[in-house]
């Protein structure tokens, strides 16, 4: 077994490689518009409503028709993975473990077909797709390495008279409900996380990006994963999500998304059913608004570029996205002139042609932020943007930068999810790292400074999960920046780290007397 490695994303400034993405997204729009089933018990299962799945940056094109299932094919998905548990958890963690390195090898032979779909049905550009998919492919890989490992018998202190032993039992059925933002390494983290320690999962993609997770499914079930270990579960989520929330025999959820629907999905874990005879686990990884402070020892360049990538990346669609670059008086104006140039050079355009930037995900997604954008015309001082792309039939909006913000202003302290940055002056680094903390939230956060000090005072002040020193706040990678927030971002569940399959698990202690 080789030691786990991060994936390499590509860069495409090699035309081999721009030409070979170009051609995988051919043979996808080749295949738009077909029905696909949701998977339960390894069954194909039709409903009579539907979800239809749109392409952002084509708003009339339809990428699939998948199934949309209410309480009734919620209970027989549940039944499906209860009943697939009494086999799978005896099951060796060495053998649950070798599906998930099939499952990588597969995505590495498929790499230019998940991106193709990707492009197509999020809106990312090439080199955004790509690192999402070697983001999967090093969840499986790495979950697969620490599910061995977190299998051994774990150290205890000896005792005469007893042998003693600890390890790691998985805890039952999960209810996976991944985020649209990261379509195919999100989803197929938290759900491979489930399974390879031992649990069964129904999967209830987004109705945004039922077509991420179907290629994930389909990926499993040509691993020869058992039938019910993994449920395909394309539902409504007031309907089957909450049904699936409530069930007495859910043992655990694992949510990535909104704070808001985070909260309501803790808040009805929490209440016992009846026939529930334990506590819910609630694995949840919540919203951000994340700051990049540029202090006046910085170099400034570096930060206006790092805060600019951490802004636009993917249209500022990610929990990590810079949303507030908070400036000390001293560099403002140099920083404002050289984020406004650097922004203005960014083009919008169709994802499929690899524009730097793209649509966002949906009508009710730019409706949103062109709402905010107004506010924030009100707020502060428009540099770039603030309006719709025109002259494209999807949901394009021009890179927005507002500048002269003030701390709690709306658009300071409200999660936007979009392309939407906000600059704050503050006063000096004390100043600074205050507005910094002066949110409901804690996801990631960054610091350009040349002060040594300063840097080391970021480590133990600045409260966040994710907290990067002279480099942008966005980019984690598996085992290198465990990922997770503090406050209301989340269970800082730290995926991506050695702590991360803990929370599927339960240690069991047995003691024998000799």
């Amino acid at each position: 077994m080789k030691e786990f490695t991060n994936a390499v994303p590509l860069t495409f400034t090699n035309q081999e490689d721009i030409n070979k993405q170009k051609e995988a997204i051919a043979n996808v729009r080749a295949q738009l518009g077909k029905e696909y089933p949701n998977i339960i018990g390894g069954k194909e299962v039709f409903t009579d409503r539907k979800t239809i799945s749109y392409n952002p940056g084509n708003k009339s094109e339809v990428i699939g028709t998948f199934q949309k299932g209410g309480k009734e094919q919620a209970e027989e998905a549940m039944q499906s993975a209860l009943k697939a548990f009494e086999t799978w958890k005896y099951v060796p963690a060495e053998e649950r473990a070798s599906y998930l390195f099939k499952a990588a090898e597969i995505m590495r032979n498929r790499r230019m077909e998940i991106n193709a779909w990707m492009i197509t049905e999020a809106g990312k550009n090439y080199a955004e797709a790509d690192a999402d998919t070697c983001e999967a492919i090093d969840f499986m890989e790495f979950y697969a390495h620490e599910a061995i490992r977190y299998s051994k018998l774990q150290p205890l202190t000896p005792y005469p008279g007893e042998k003693n032993e600890y390890f790691y039992i998985p805890l039952g059925v999960g209810v996976c409900i991944p985020p649209w933002n990261f379509p195919f390494a999100i989803m197929a983290g938290i759900s491979a996380a489930g399974f390879v320690a031992g649990n069964t999962v129904v999967l209830k993609p987004s109705s945004e990006t039922p077509m991420m997770a179907y290629l994930f499914a389909d990926i499993m079930r040509q691993t020869g994963l058992p039938e019910g270990v993994l449920n395909y579960f394309v539902a409504s989520g007031a309907e089957a999500g909450d049904y699936l929330v409530d069930h007495p025999k859910t043992r655990f959820v694992s949510f990535t998304g909104s704070m808001e629907v985070g909260l309501r999905i803790m808040e009805r874990a929490a209440k016992i059913n009846p026939g529930q005879i334990w506590i819910k686990r609630v694995v949840a990884e919540m919203g951000g608004k994340d700051a990049i402070i540029v202090d006046s020892e910085a170099d400034v360049e570096l930060a206006a570029q790092g805060v600019v990538t951490a802004a636009f990346g993917f249209q500022g669609q990610k929990c990590s996205a810079c949303s507030r670059a908070i400036v000390d008086a001293k560099v403002y104006d140099k920083f404002v002139d050289l984020v406004q140039k650097e922004v203005a050079t960014i083009k919008v355009g169709n994802p499929a042609d690899n524009y730097r930037m793209g649509p966002v995900i949906s009508a009710s997604a730019e409706k949103s932020i062109l709402n905010y954008i107004e506010i924030g015309k009100t707020e502060g001082r428009l540099l770039n943007g603030g309006s719709k792309t025109e002259g494209l039939d999807g949901y394009y909006i021009n890179p927005t930068v507002i500048a002269d913000v003030p701390e709690n202003a709306r658009i300071a302290q409200e999660e936007i999810f979009g392309p939407v940055l906000a600059i704050i002056k503050a006063r000096d680094y004390d100043h600074a790292l205050e507005i910094a903390n002066g949110t409901i939230y804690g996801l990631t956060g960054a610091v350009y400074s040349q002060n040594e000090s300063k840097l080391a005072r970021a480590k133990k002040e600045f409260h966040c999960g994710n907290l990067y020193l002279n480099r942008k706040c966005t980019g984690a990678m598996v085992d290198v920046h465990p990922f997770g927030g503090f406050n209301m971002s989340g269970t800082d569940s730290k995926a991506g780290s050695r702590d991360y399959l803990l929370l599927f698990m339960q240690g069991k202690s047995v003691a024998t007397k000799i």
